[in-house]
């Protein structure tokens, strides 16, 4: 994590590889964040960068969609969703690693999802930090039930026969980490063999309550392997970046 934005949106970890004539593979490492003109981190995945990936691949077959995000802005990620949604190819989601809060919901365009027995989806219900008065309060919560109940419209469409929805909506109430075969039991997913999880360097993970404890040591260890120390004392709490963000957004409602 860089202390110094990147002024070059073209810096980007949202890449397109191994294009053809009929398939193409999008992979989205990173946070997900609104458009600005910079990026703090060269691996934030903004909607005008899957706008450009998704022009690069108009009019092929297939996608393959590689997933390893921490997750972030509520908005961007909706964007993110319905631009690949309404994609014509067919769609297989892969999460390399970690799919969570809003990364979670991106996965789901996938015509077919796939996740690794020890990988990770995590939901959870929309947050955001706010600063005002009673009036300002209640139309911010009714404006998070809003959005959460899209959210869960989302996950609707990709229940398992016989699961509830008042289950995934309790799971969204206590922010619910499921590994690749605990996804199975809630979601149409099909689990693939085991691999060596892609490490989701985010202080994202860190912030949010239940993080399992692996990922959080992945982590640590990058961060303490990459990273200067002078640069961890101006380090950007990302989980706040997040919340201010939704914040804002919120506000133009």
């Amino acid at each position: 994590m860089s202390a110094t934005p990147l002024q070059n949106k073209s810096n980007q970890l949202m890449t397109v590889k191994n294009l053809t004539d009929k398939s193409a593979d999008l992979y989205i490492y990173g946070e997900i964040v609104d458009n600005t003109d910079f990026k703090w981190d060269e691996a934030d995945v903004m909607p005008d960068d899957v706008l450009n990936a998704l022009n690069q691949v108009d009019g092929l077959d297939e996608l393959n969609i590689y997933i390893n995000s921490p997750g972030g802005s509520v908005f961007a990620g909706q964007a993110i969703y319905n631009m690949l949604s309404r994609n014509k190819a067919k769609k297989a989601v892969y999460v390399d690693g970690v799919a969570a809060s809003m990364a979670s919901i991106i996965a789901m365009v996938g015509d077919t999802i796939h996740i690794p027995s020890n990988a990770f989806l995590m939901i959870h219900k929309p947050l955001t930090i706010a600063i005002g008065n009673a009036s300002d309060f209640r139309k911010l919560a009714d404006d998070l039930d809003s959005i959460e109940s899209g959210l869960v419209n989302v996950y609707k469409d990709n229940l398992k026969d016989g699961v509830e929805l008042g289950t995934i909506q309790q799971m969204m109430e206590d922010e619910t980490w499921l590994n690749g075969e605990e996804a199975a039991k809630y979601f149409n997913v099909e689990v693939i063999e085991s691999k060596n999880i892609a490490a989701c360097a985010s202080e994202l993970l860190n912030k949010y309550e239940k993080t399992p404890q692996k990922l959080v040591a992945q982590v640590d260890a990058k961060k303490g392997g990459t990273e200067p120390p002078e640069e961890q004392t101006n380090e950007v709490d990302e989980f706040e970046k997040m919340k201010m963000q939704n914040e804002l957004d919120l506000l133009a409602l």
